[in-house]
């Protein structure tokens, strides 16, 4: 069964860079049949997608996370890796990797996927 464990700091401060990474086993992040999600959640604005990759690295990034999101991912660990560029308060929020099958969608918020736990992520100076 696959497993995915979010780590990273629980506490970012404005304008830094926030690194979240998602650790996988059970399954290979290289297999054609998955998308790798990013996925938060707050109170203002429950579910919300940040972006995906792909079975070969490449990232989709939500419209609005674009300019300052980027992923990467090593293989040889089974992980990928989220950053976040010049946050602020906003992005305080409980962040989420996922699995998902390359048909689907994170319409309906991802009741199909395969979550991780989650992770608190705190924006405060």
């Amino acid at each position: 069964q696959v497993q995915l464990q979010e780590s990273g700091p629980g506490l970012v401060k404005p304008s830094q860079t926030l690194s979240l990474t998602c650790t996988v086993s059970g399954g290979s992040i290289t297999t054609e049949h998955y998308q790798w999600n990013w996925i938060r959640q707050s109170p203002g604005k429950g579910l919300e997608l940040i972006g995906n990759m792909d079975y070969s690295g490449r990232f989709y990034p939500m419209p609005s996370f674009k300019s300052r999101t980027a992923i990467s991912r090593d293989t040889s660990k089974n992980q990928f890796t989220l950053q976040m560029s010049s946050v602020t308060p906003e992005d305080t929020a409980v962040y989420y990797c996922a699995r998902g099958g390359v048909g689907t969608t994170f319409r309906g918020g991802g009741a199909s996927f395969c979550w991780g736990q989650g992770t608190q992520v705190t924006v405060s100076s």
